[in-house]
């Protein structure tokens, strides 16, 4: 079977934690159900964070629900995409990078490498913007200033470092919960209008044909399905570690599916709650040009009425900034390792990442001001988007291929579903381009 061998070192980063958790057929149902959940948790929080705020609350208050069908169906190709690469991860125990490289020549993995690192620098843009906007919000300072106070997220690895990737799964699950808790009540305080979040499911063909609604949803889908999180997932699976007999990888297989799919879920649950408070609070009440969070944020209170309303708000939106931080680092060491072969410590990625990610944030706040937050996310989004068919092309054809998956290479049907959502997703991308470059 096509395979590269791997290694093994410290905690928290990807190399360093396979082969954390045992998953035994012969321990109760419950328990190696519970042993095998956790990197879908983890690969969850890249379709919550900031830059998904973005979206669906622009999306909330200038369309209503319309744009919900979107943020379903996205939810539903990340559900695809990421069973692909945990599949890839437990069947060939390789990750989608290091398979990238055993199989493509130096130039065609150089480029591969590349987009996938543009990938996580404008999500790390979009966490960088959205937690900043939080301490500004929470604790009055300048967003420049508060942009600049996420720089110091590197400590927060580097008190990792020496932790198991269970530490590092139950501080997500953490935050994941203040997430969804703050939602929960501030959906409580606005009273939907269920019928309008019904007719919201039905699939609206018009999208195509105004740029507004393409713009945002090209923006949805590239907020949704990340495309380092399907680096992220083949290589963080390998944490759990299975008897190599057919039976027990099997239910890996089938467990790890069920993990990502709840997982996925309650992702899909929190950015249609996400959209849900923007048509509620901000659409149904004739405030339909509410783009950026902050003003969110500081309408909450007098619409909504209730005192708490922003400031729950606010700490989710710090949350989601800071839960996407520890998978973006984990990612970014993944592509390292598997196209370049290069082992750097976290904290050091961690910095460069972050580097990185200031320069366009901080510029963009200098030159579009505090109220270009809003379109800097989504924009960021856009491009996320677009790098996602680099991603998915290696994925599909690696999972298609009996030399690398065995009996478990890619049926005809997921076959038909990979390559139609890979089309839709490139004709997405194409057409807004053309859009855009035809200044409709």
């Amino acid at each position: 079977m096509f395979k590269l061998p791997t290694t093994a070192t410290a905690p928290f980063c990807p190399s360093e934690v396979r082969g954390s958790v045992f998953v035994s057929t012969g321990t109760p149902l419950w328990q190696r159900i519970l042993r095998m959940a956790g990197p879908g948790l983890l690969v969850s929080v890249g379709y919550m964070d900031p830059g998904n705020w973005a979206t669906d609350i622009e999306a909330g208050s200038r369309f209503g629900f319309e744009l919900l069908w979107v943020v379903c169906g996205s939810s539903i190709a990340a559900m695809l995409l990421q069973t692909l690469s945990l599949r890839l991860g437990l069947v060939a125990r390789l990750d989608l990078a290091r398979a990238c490289r055993a199989r493509y020549s130096m130039p065609v993995n150089r480029f591969l490498w590349i987009m996938a690192e543009l990938a996580i620098i404008a999500c790390d843009v979009a966490e960088v913007l959205g937690s900043g906007l939080a301490l500004h919000l929470l604790l009055r300072v300048s967003i420049l200033v508060g942009i600049g106070i996420t720089a110091l997220d590197t400590l927060l690895v580097l008190g990792l470092q020496g932790k198991g990737f269970r530490e590092v799964e139950a501080i997500v699950l953490g935050l994941i919960i203040t997430i969804g808790v703050c939602f929960a009540v501030e959906l409580a305080m606005i009273h939907l209008d269920w019928r309008e979040v019904a007719r919201g499911l039905i699939i609206r063909p018009d999208v195509w044909r105004d740029p507004e609604h393409l713009v945002l949803a090209v923006g949805i889908l590239g907020a949704t399905v990340m495309p380092h999180n399907l680096y992220l997932h083949s290589s963080i699976v390998q944490t759990r570690r299975v008897a190599s007999d057919e039976r027990s990888l099997r239910e890996a297989v089938r467990l790890s599916t069920l993990d990502t799919v709840v997982s996925l879920s309650l992702a899909l649950l929190i950015n249609a709650a996400i959209l849900g408070l923007a048509a509620g609070a901000f659409h149904a009440t004739g405030h339909q040009t509410v783009a950026d969070i902050q003003d969110a944020y500081h309408l909450l209170d007098p619409l909504v009425g209730g005192v708490f309303a922003s400031l729950l708000f606010g700490i989710a939106l710090l949350a989601s900034g800071q839960s996407s931080t520890f998978t973006g680092t984990i990612a970014g060491q993944i592509l390292m390792e598997g196209f370049l072969d290069l082992k750097i410590p976290c904290w050091q990625r961690r910095v460069i990442t972050r580097g990185l990610a200031l320069v366009p944030a901080f510029g963009g706040v200098m030159l579009l001001g505090e109220g270009g937050i809003g379109r800097l996310l989504v924009a960021s989004q856009v491009v996320l988007s677009f790098q996602l068919p680099f991603a998915i092309w290696p994925l599909i054809r690696l999972t298609s291929d009996p030399a690398v998956m065995g009996r478990y290479a890619n049926g005809l049907l997921t076959r038909i579903l990979a390559w139609s959502l890979f089309g839709l997703i490139s004709a997405a991308n194409l057409w807004l381009m053309a859009r855009l470059l035809g200044g409709q």
